[in-house]
């Protein structure tokens, strides 16, 4: 469940695309629909994002973003009941352009029944060398509370930093390259309340019986992109980027990612293939062999070993060209994507092979943003 919710976060981020250094971003209005469904879970929710110059030197926006959560994933059949939640984020913002640097400032707040998140995130980028090269930097805090539903006396706290160190170059006239850098510290309940690791039980009839989850109370991350867009004399361009993922849990991921991008008249055509592949935590285990076998112990699927393999397809068409009354253009987005997940030490226990033989997990997800975009 963490990683789809952190997909479907990472979509909002399409709404809010921002301006390099020494520009502010464009006046607009964002519309979005997002849908996923995918391993017993479905999600969809609209978002609406505004953002307005104020002179030359402000730009402000707002954000409201919509979760509406349906879920009888394998984790939850295992050793709990489908449910259903919304959860409801919004954010604001602010930009202040001096010269060539842009400085901004943005709020978060994040509401379930059971989970309240408030980040704050800081930011400023700088151009130099006349504009060819763009450094920034940036730094995030969030205070998170995590409770239980249906236990009133359960109440946790979980501190997050960022910290985050970007340049980006342009090498030629058609060549594009970036280099980013973010350190992540988390601190406090870092695990799933409702979670449970199971362990081998031979006074059970299934073989097996179940314990809570029980993880450190911090978690260090490091993380490394590099990432370039190169433009083809026929007005498409290549993109690619490699992203190098660890930390203290001992998960090393990786990413590869290479698309291509078309114009085609008023439409534009974006295909990409997305590979992700990581290693398991440390304390990560489908199957302990006794109650209490280690300090730390878990059963989430996200924590142990497992690759992706993702396909996309984008469209985009340009309308009002040439404009409507206050309306410079618009434009409407269409974002598919199907990811297929494989795990490679996480089991499904729905079938009835031996303890510990049970075939390994995989699904398939699909997800599909569609927003519209006006400009003025």
């Amino acid at each position: 469940m963490a990683a789809t919710r952190r997909l479907l976060a990472a979509i909002g981020l399409l709404l809010a695309a921002a301006a390099g250094a020494g520009v502010l971003p464009e006046d607009r209005v964002d519309a979005m629909y997002h849908y996923y469904d995918g391993g017993g879970v479905q999600i969809d929710g609209p978002s609406i994002l505004a953002r307005k110059s104020l002179g030359q030197h402000f730009s402000v926006y707002g954000n409201y973003y919509v979760d509406t959560v349906s879920s009888a994933s394998i984790d939850v059949l295992s050793t709990a009941s489908p449910y259903e939640e919304e959860r409801v984020e919004t954010s604001g913002g602010v930009d202040y352009l001096h010269g060539d640097t842009l400085m901004s400032l943005a709020l978060t707040r994040s509401d379930e029944d059971d989970y309240q998140a408030q980040t704050v995130n800081l930011g400023v980028a700088q151009e130099v060398f006349g504009g060819l090269t763009t450094i920034s930097m940036g730094y995030g805090y969030g205070d998170d509370e995590v409770r239980r539903n249906g236990d009133p006396g359960f109440r946790e706290e979980v501190k997050r930093q960022a910290y985050r160190l970007g340049i980006s170059q342009i090498l030629t006239r058609s060549f594009l390259a970036s280099l980013n850098y973010e350190l992540i510290t988390d601190e406090g309940y870092l695990n799933n309340p409702y979670r449970s690791v199971r362990y081998r039980d031979p006074a059970s009839g299934s073989g097996y019986s179940y314990q809570p989850e029980v993880y450190p109370r911090t978690r260090t991350s490091n993380a490394v992109a590099l990432r370039g867009r190169y433009y083809l004399p026929w007005r498409a361009a290549l993109h690619a980027g490699y992203r190098y993922f660890t930390d203290d849990w001992e998960i090393d991921a990786h990413t590869l990612e290479l698309g291509y991008t078309q114009p085609l008249g008023g439409l534009e055509v974006d295909l990409q293939y997305r590979y992700y592949t990581q290693t398991a935590a440390d304390f990560y285990s489908d199957l302990f062999p006794y109650r209490n076998a280690q300090n730390f112990l878990a059963r989430d699927k996200e924590l142990s070993s497992f690759q992706s393999h993702t396909l996309r397809l984008g469209l985009s068409y340009d309308f009002l060209r040439n404009g409507w009354t206050f309306l410079e253009r618009g434009s409407i987005n269409l974002i598919y994507d199907r990811i297929m997940f494989d795990y490679a030490d996480f089991r499904d226990l729905r079938s009835s092979a031996p303890v510990g033989e049970e075939p390994l997990y995989a699904f398939d997800a699909n997800v599909i943003q569609l927003f519209f975009s006006l400009w003025f």
